[in-house]
């Protein structure tokens, strides 16, 4: 592995290897004498170091720069250091026709760790097929990963990673917000792209979870504010993207989201469980949208012969018993579905993930006392990431990782970033968007996704550029061995089919 100083830094603090420029034995026993680190990150450095990755049965050579980039004010004062990690295939000559794949994950409050250690980079941590903990911690080679087709870079919002605002006295006003965050990232963006003269490259947003409200109001923020084009827009686990949906409609949309978890439980009639999941869903998902929907609108005025009615066929496809739901109003809140499905064999189902179970202090109660998928992957990516980034990448410092930070209280007024998205595709013809989302997620439920899509072009005008996906598990659905690799392939086949042919204009 080679080292190598590509900046000077700006401010004292983050302290890179002394040995910088020595080769080390391999690439995940780097030879280098202890540095001194430090609390404080400077703003402005890079680590550079060489590598190589088998994708798919052909050896990748690339680039990885881990390194922090500063946010300055108007006066060119600096408010923050974000820190990102970028990988760049190494033999490819003409960067004009390599796609760049810019990534988030979301939160808010959460750095890129996720898709950068267990979805799309070169790296992999150590879980076993289903995505649950092993030791001994570590990571691997990731032979799914899209560095084949697109260079990627994993960026950490202020306050998560190693990202830190420069002092106490920086405005929070102006990173934690819906709007704010958006705003500032673009101007980020617009920066490492000049820098690594990346302007000729097609552009690619992919967001998970919150991270899709930020990609989808950056695609029209980069447009309007950077003139900068995207090729694509791919999201993971998407959240309501500022779309309204309260009421009846709220309600309705989680029954197929309960079906598909009570379904990998095992909790539905025989004649249910014996379909498979992919040819069940499509009922439940016509019965929500055909009679659910209309009686839940109805409220106290549904005659009571049909509210019994709906209220048993929820029962059947839900795995819920037909008096709870009633005792609902045919609107049964996730928290108490989460305790409710497996109460009587002693388990909560996850939030994140409902493959995943809990144990309480108590049965009763209307909700899990813990999200038993997260407290799992904090399991496996706290180590992963500290290991990868400390000792093969050789970021030397004192700094928390943080897995969450402090970013809140978090302004999430004026959120319309759907509406964002879809003005950044009409007004872009070759703006394309991808939709990635597992059964089993109850927190941004695939369900919901599909209506995030359906409303996203009202008009009916964009939908040959719009494309769900459905996966096997859950938020983080790569997590499953069989999903990283069918997911990242749908990811390159998208990529793919966005890029224009030489010369085509981008026209109506």
């Amino acid at each position: 592995m080679k080292k190598q100083l590509l900046l000077p830094a700006l401010l004292a603090g983050l302290v890179l290897p002394a040995a910088a420029q020595q080769k080390a034995p391999s690439q995940t026993t780097p030879t280098r004498p202890e540095a001194k680190t430090s609390f404080s990150l400077s703003p402005d450095t890079t680590i550079a170091s060489t590598h190589e990755v088998t994708i798919k049965g052909q050896r990748i050579p690339y680039k990885t720069i881990a390194g922090t980039q500063p946010v300055w004010d108007e006066s060119g004062k600096v408010l923050a250091g974000i820190f990102y990690t970028y990988y760049e295939r190494t033999d490819v000559k003409d960067k004009s026709t390599r796609p760049l794949v810019i990534s988030f994950n979301g939160g808010p409050g959460t750095p890129s760790v996720w898709m950068q250690i267990a979805y799309t980079g070169p790296r992999l941590l150590n879980i076993d097929d289903e995505g649950y903990p092993v030791q001994p911690y570590g990571i691997h080679e990731n032979n799914q990963s899209i560095l084949d087709v697109a260079d990627i870079l994993y960026i950490d919002p202020a306050n998560t990673g190693f990202s830190r605002l420069a002092s106490k006295d920086v405005p929070r006003d102006k990173f934690f917000g819906v709007n704010a965050d958006i705003r500032y990232l673009a101007e980020w963006i617009n920066t490492f792209v000049s820098r690594h003269n990346r302007w000729a490259s097609p552009k690619y947003l992919i967001g998970e979870s919150y991270g899709t409200t930020r990609v989808s109001g950056l695609a029209l923020e980069l447009q309007n504010s950077q003139w900068m084009y995207l090729n694509g827009v791919i999201l993971v686990s998407p959240t309501e993207l500022g779309i309204n949906r309260n009421g009846p409609v709220d309600a309705a949309l989680r029954l197929p989201y309960y079906a598909a978890t009570a379904w990998y439980h095992k909790a539905l009639a025989a004649d249910l469980q014996q379909k498979d999941l992919t040819a069940f869903l499509p009922e439940v998902e016509d019965f929500t949208i055909k009679e659910l929907l209309p009686a839940i609108s109805q409220g106290g005025f549904l005659d009571d012969a049909q509210r019994r009615q709906i209220a048993a066929k929820m029962a059947r496809y839900s795995g819920l018993s037909e008096q709870v739901i009633l005792q609902h109003n045919l609107d049964v809140p996730t928290n108490f579905f989460w305790k409710e499905l497996l109460r009587d064999k002693g388990f909560t189902v996850g939030r994140l993930d409902s493959r995943y179970k809990g144990i309480d202090r108590e049965l009763a109660g209307d909700s899990p006392d813990y999200n038993a998928e997260l407290t799992s992957w904090l399991h496996a990516f706290t180590p992963a990431i500290n290991i990868y980034l400390r000792e093969e990448l050789g970021v030397k410092t004192d700094l928390k990782y943080m897995m969450f930070g402090p970013v809140h209280p978090w302004d999430r007024g004026n959120d319309n970033t759907g509406e964002n998205l879809r003005q950044a595709m009409a007004q872009n013809p070759y703006l394309h968007v991808m939709i990635q989302s597992g059964y089993y997620d109850g927190a941004c439920d695939y369900f919901n996704a599909k209506y995030s899509m359906w409303q996203l072009d009202p008009g009916g005008r964009l939908k040959d550029r719009l494309s769900w996906k459905g996966y096997r598990s859950g938020h983080m659905m790569y997590l499953r061995k069989d999903d990283l690799a069918t997911g990242n392939e749908d990811i390159r086949n998208f990529i793919k089919a966005s890029l224009p042919k030489a010369g085509q204009p981008a026209k109506y």
